[in-house]
């Protein structure tokens, strides 16, 4: 199986909202969208009043964009209630992800994902402002991504099958780059956002300051000083998820890597490309699309796959695409 990858750089718009290239790209992964989310039935989902009551609620600063982002998908009931992503339906993911223990502040991850439900696009706006590049998903939220602030933020799945009211975890992503700008400033952030599913989100600010959160829809947030997060909190909660992902023995890796003397960056990447933190599982859903490395110091996100790196800047432009293969099952 063949992945494109795109960047997509909607960072000239007149007003700082979404532009052409953002409507556009909207556009063509709208009809897939539409049937995931509505695949419980609409009435399942929350209505837009509730969903732009959450939005106000929670994250007023960037209320006038989610009406912008609205109106430029169309102005539908049902676009709306999809970019709020207020409530949405439950999905899993793999993922680990890492600060490297250098000098400089550097965030590692692997996507661990369906290669059939994956956007396979590099967004970089300019939204009210605030510089963004990262991963995007639903093209307004984030599976990871950087600011011209210098925060980096990353998000893996939690672990748990608890499922409540609240926002789907790539918004709280873009909500935290549009909206912060030191890991002290994030923390409070996610100590405060409601979430539907339990994630971890790990942040790292451009003076090497760095937090993992906890989060989950059934109790408190808790903020770690974690450098490493697989697909488990304190402990393991759900362990046929655990024994198929191999998140214990992943973060073990990890941590055994940041107890050894600090190795070059180079070296520390390589590993994110081998086992066992590298998942060849696509058949079942959880084979790994890519590995994103954050130089905050730089300005420059990269995508990294073995044998290829696509080094895409934050101030931009940004454009073109790669084409990635993936065995169809393993």
């Amino acid at each position: 199986m063949e992945l494109l990858f795109r960047a997509i750089d909607d960072g000239r718009t007149r007003d700082g909202g979404p532009g052409d290239a953002w409507a556009t790209q909207f556009g063509a992964l709208w009809p897939a969208y539409r049937d995931w989310w509505v695949r419980e039935g609409l009435k399942a989902r929350p209505t837009y009043l509730s969903s732009r009551r959450a939005i106000a609620t929670h994250m007023p600063e960037i209320l006038g964009l989610y009406d912008e982002m609205a109106e430029r998908a169309g102005g539908g009931d049902s676009e709306a209630r999809f970019l709020s992503f207020w409530c949405p339906p439950p999905y899993l993911s793999g993922c680990s992800q890492a600060i490297w223990p250098g000098p400089e502040p550097i965030l590692v991850r692997n996507y661990d994902y369906s290669p059939r439900a994956f956007d396979a696009v590099v967004l970089r706006t300019e939204w009210q402002g605030r510089g963004v590049i990262g991963t995007s998903d639903g093209m307004f939220g984030l599976v990871d991504g950087m600011n011209d602030a210098g925060l980096a933020v990353s998000l893996t799945f939690g672990g748990r099958r608890v499922v409540g009211e609240g926002f789907g975890v790539p918004l709280i992503l873009r909500y935290l780059l549009q909206t912060c700008e030191t890991t002290e400033e994030a923390a409070a952030a996610l100590s405060r956002l409601p979430t539907h599913m339990s994630y971890n989100v790990t942040v790292v600010d451009a003076a090497r300051r760095y937090v993992t959160a906890f989060l989950a829809p059934d109790r408190s947030t808790t903020i770690t000083h974690a450098a490493v997060a697989t697909n488990h909190q304190e402990r393991v909660e759900w362990s046929s998820h655990a024994r198929f992902t191999a998140t214990v023995e992943r973060e073990r890796f990890l941590l055994h890597r940041l107890t050894l003397h600090v190795e070059p960056d180079d070296k520390f990447i390589g590993a994110f490309l081998k086992p066992p933190l590298y998942s060849i599982a696509y058949g079942a859903g959880f084979g790994t699309l890519y590995t994103a490395v954050y130089r905050v110091a730089e300005r420059m996100m990269e995508l990294h796959w073995p044998g290829a790196v696509w080094r895409l800047p934050l101030d931009g432009p940004i454009g073109g695409a790669r084409a990635v293969a993936y065995p169809e099952a393993a």
